[in-house]
């Protein structure tokens, strides 16, 4: 089975609006154009995009675009007509309503500090929702696979009975209709801190079960898809890198770090 090539959309917009401190640092507005390894954080996930697919959409969903004028390939991109730029609203799940406006599906959604993502990862979350029979998947990294990558202190983990894990910013919508399952990250996502919202998108049995491990992952995702209307999947990756997005000193310090070795090893 070949997969249709995916509008990609790329989430660059500032959390709850705030000035990001990896931004502040860096002395710009937005954490997207921090410098990672020589060049502005969303190139690196720009770069990645444009291996994988040369003919694909490409939608940046950002606060202010001005910030963009001097990243190299988003001007490149926008020149060949592949790229646009949508502004960001205020949360999460209305800024992927507003992108999907002008999107040809299925859509896939990453975040503009997924630096590590990989070409490999793109086309399997792409291929994924076809050979489930799903209209929603999100992917996910188990603790022992980001581990393994780099020794984190810091990353929180999403338990279950089976597995513990987090996600890895790839998420895959087959139609309009799947945008439903983005209900549970309309509060940003960060539910193991936020239990009242968790319990209004989850519901308070889902919530119990979750708390007290009672459900393996694909249960939990069985269990969402009747919830909301939508077959939604899971596809656990093994590449523990995929977990690791610049979000913090920790992360910002582990990207460089593994892209050095990368570098290294070449």
């Amino acid at each position: 089975m070949t997969a249709s090539v995916p509008t990609i959309l790329v989430l660059a917009g500032k959390r709850d609006g705030a000035l990001d401190p990896l931004a502040d640092r860096a002395g710009v507005s937005h954490k997207a154009v921090i410098p990672v390894a020589g060049k502005p954080l969303i190139s690196h996930v720009l770069g990645r995009i444009e291996e994988a697919w040369d003919d694909a959409k490409i939608i940046v969903s950002i606060h202010d675009a001005h910030v963009l004028d001097h990243v190299a390939i988003v001007r490149r991109l926008r020149e060949a007509g592949r790229l646009e730029i949508v502004e960001a609203q205020g949360g999460l799940v209305d800024s992927v309503d507003a992108a999907a406006r002008t999107a040809e599906w299925p859509l896939l959604i990453t975040t503009g500090d997924n630096a590590l993502v990989t070409v490999d990862a793109l086309h399997t979350i792409n291929a994924v929702g076809d050979e489930r029979g799903a209209d929603a998947v999100i992917g996910v990294v188990s603790r022992e696979a980001i581990q393994a990558a780099y020794p984190y202190k810091q990353k929180g983990f999403y338990e279950f009975r089976d597995v513990a894990i987090s996600n890895c910013n790839l998420f895959w919508l087959r139609d309009r209709r799947a945008l439903a399952a983005a209900e549970p990250f309309r509060g940003g996502g960060q539910f193991a801190k936020r239990k009242g919202e968790l319990r209004r998108a989850f519901g308070l049995m889902s919530l119990i079960r979750f708390r007290f491990k009672m459900d393996t992952l694909d249960g939990t995702m069985r269990r969402l898809s009747r919830r909301f209307g939508v077959p939604m999947a899971a596809y656990l990756f093994e590449d523990g890198r995929l977990a690791i997005d610049v979000d913090n000193e920790e992360s910002f310090r582990a990207t460089e770090e593994l892209m050095a070795a990368d570098a290294n090893s070449a």
